[in-house]
């Protein structure tokens, strides 16, 4: 049996901290026996003392003694209890972390890691429940990585703490209690999977084998469920084959594995859980559009949250956070059918 995310996470941080001397970690409320907000840090300040540090509720300070402490050659990563709240540390990362190294030639460099916890679909309400990772894809030099429950967790962490670039590092908040549902022997339930190269690899999945299909539903993070139940549904119900992209490279945006997957469907579809408005599904249809237009048999659809505040009633949360019903329109529009019809 697989196991949880949350605990897929906790391992990898507890391994960190064990071969590593220079791997710290902050954040409100993450010292025992409380163990953080989702129960991520559980278990680390019990183990490994002094190197597990309780701060003050101030995001800005958390970011600016981060950065410190990774100027002085320390690896720290820290938690910012509800990514909503990473706003109130924008200073220090847009006009500090993410500038130092060009400012001073090379000669600093900032390798932290930032934990957020993204995501709607608990009923926390309007200031607990938003994906704001939109927000740092205009700040360059830095890196914003999201994986999904398909991804190796603790992999992708350490890929963030060796990396010499400030990592924000996305984690949805429904993703804790959903088990870490890796690939085995190239399939993921009944599709088809394959993973890219390098340290923030992307997945695909197909119904196919990868031999053509309806679309390619380009997603990341804790979308991919809603993907890949869509994608499953439109096999059973429609006969509709798509692939489905979860990339965990949101900047730089890792734009390879969708061209891949395009150039054999001819048709995209977008996915996240933020607003629709100055989304990364924006900005992904435009860079396929640019790298790829003679290949698109259409105009790229996008899936997003409705723009607006996110209610804390649940059935109000749902119907204006995405699902694989929507999803699922987005790609029976594409194939010219109406979504009324199913």
């Amino acid at each position: 049996m697989a196991k949880r995310c949350v605990d897929a996470l906790n391992e990898a941080l507890h391994e960190l901290l064990a071969s590593r001397d220079d791997v710290y970690v902050l954040g409100e409320d993450v010292l025992d026996p409380y163990g953080g907000a989702f129960k991520v840090t559980a278990g680390l300040s019990d183990r490994f003392g002094g190197r597990v540090l309780a701060t003050p509720i101030s995001e800005a300070s958390l970011v600016g003694v981060a950065a410190g402490l990774a100027i002085r050659g320390y690896r720290p990563i820290l938690e910012i209890m509800f990514g909503d709240f990473v706003t109130l540390a924008f200073d220090q990362i847009v006009n500090g972390i993410s500038k130092f190294r060009e400012m001073y030639d090379g000669q600093v460099t900032v390798p932290l890691v930032v934990r957020m916890p993204m995501g709607g679909g608990r009923g926390y309400g309007p200031t607990h429940s938003q994906s704001l990772e939109k927000l740092l894809l205009g700040v360059p030099n830095l890196r914003v990585v999201a994986p999904s429950e398909c991804h190796d967790l603790g992999e992708l962490l350490g890929a963030a703490v060796a990396d010499d670039d400030p990592v924000f590092f996305i984690e949805n908040k429904l993703m804790y209690g959903r088990p870490n549902r890796r690939p085995e022997d190239g399939h993921v339930g009944e599709l088809a999977c394959r993973e890219t190269a390098g340290p923030y690899p992307a997945l695909l999945f197909s119904g196919s084998d990868f031999v053509g299909g309806s679309a390619t539903i380009a997603t990341y993070g804790g979308m991919l469920p809603a993907a890949l139940e869509a994608a499953t549904e439109l096999i059973l119900e429609e006969e509709l084959f798509c692939e489905v992209v979860a990339l965990s490279s949101l900047l730089p945006l890792d734009l390879d594995p969708v061209l891949e997957s395009v150039a054999r469907t001819g048709a995209l579809v977008t996915v996240e859980e933020g607003t629709l408005t100055g989304g990364i599904g924006a900005e992904l249809a435009a860079r396929v559009q640019e790298a790829a237009f003679g290949e698109l048999r259409a105009p790229v659809r996008r899936v997003a949250a409705r723009d607006g505040v996110i209610p804390s009633a649940h059935g109000l949360e749902r119907a204006v956070l995405p699902g694989p019903a929507d999803v699922a329109r987005a790609v029976l529009e594409l194939a010219g059918t109406r979504a009324g019809e199913r």
